[in-house]
């Protein structure tokens, strides 16, 4: 992939649209929709990297009730011509072809690798990477990802199953993985980042999830960046062909 000079690539993560409240919610949305609308002025492409809604279920034909000026706005920008990345998280990884169907979207379900200006990106959501939090793993492995019980789960009523996935999305409930806390040196994806190191060069590590901002050589030749969160960070990274940097929004 090549950024051309005036060009950006952007990224962003953790929205958890919906919560706490439609109010709160509906003014984050409004704000990160504006922010859209400033960098897809130079944007060569838009990385979104989970966690856009706190709760997100596809039916065969219904979705989530709300959040319309943020798709709408993902479908104009995907509509003029600008690719559009979305790497489901822990709290919408029930994605199935909404995004790619309705919105042009290209949908990722596990952290990749690409080649940008002979940089090479490691990029994800980032739960359940790094040591610790097992239950968590299972969990998403033989329940959340498992065929069968999101085929099981499309037979609940949609009244009643958004509502179950709301509760189960809320913090220390069933789909939410331990965040990153404490020193940054020490934390999961910090030390997931240097174990990857270990067998092949990265440039960049590109992870959201934890909610906290960081920015942190991890050698002389390599960096991983967090992105925040857009509840009370409004945080997020740009690369401009030649460096990555995390940046605030300001409104």
């Amino acid at each position: 992939m090549k950024v051309t000079e005036g060009k950006k690539i952007y990224f962003a993560s953790d929205n958890h649209l919906g919560i706490p409240d439609s109010r709160s919610s509906l003014a984050r949305e409004k704000k990160f929709v504006r922010w859209l609308d400033t960098v897809k002025v130079d944007a060569h492409s838009i990385y979104l990297l989970g966690d856009l809604f706190d709760f997100w279920f596809e039916y065969k034909t219904v979705v989530p009730k709300g959040f319309t000026r943020v798709l709408g706005k993902i479908a104009e920008l995907s509509d003029s011509g600008i690719p559009i990345y979305f790497f489901t998280g822990n709290h919408d990884m029930w994605v199935r072809d909404y995004f790619q169907l309705e919105l042009g979207v290209k949908v990722i379900t596990e952290p990749q690798q690409f080649k940008i200006n002979e940089k090479s990106f490691f990029i994800g959501h980032g739960d359940g990477l790094g040591p610790g939090d097992t239950s968590y793993k299972l969990m998403k492995k033989f329940i959340t990802t498992n065929k069968f019980f999101k085929w099981f789960f499309r037979w609940v009523h949609p009244d009643i199953g958004v509502k179950l996935g709301q509760f189960l999305s809320k913090e220390k409930k069933l789909m939410s993985a331990k965040k990153d806390i404490g020193d940054v040196e020490n934390q999961w994806l910090t030390q997931y980042c240097r174990k990857k190191l270990e067998t092949k060069h990265y440039d960049y590590f590109i992870f959201g999830h934890s909610h906290i901002p960081v920015e942190l050589n991890l050698n002389s030749e390599s960096k991983y960046i967090n992105l925040g969160d857009w509840i009370t960070n409004f945080t997020y990274a740009e690369f401009d062909g030649n460096k990555l940097s995390l940046k605030r929004c300001k409104d």
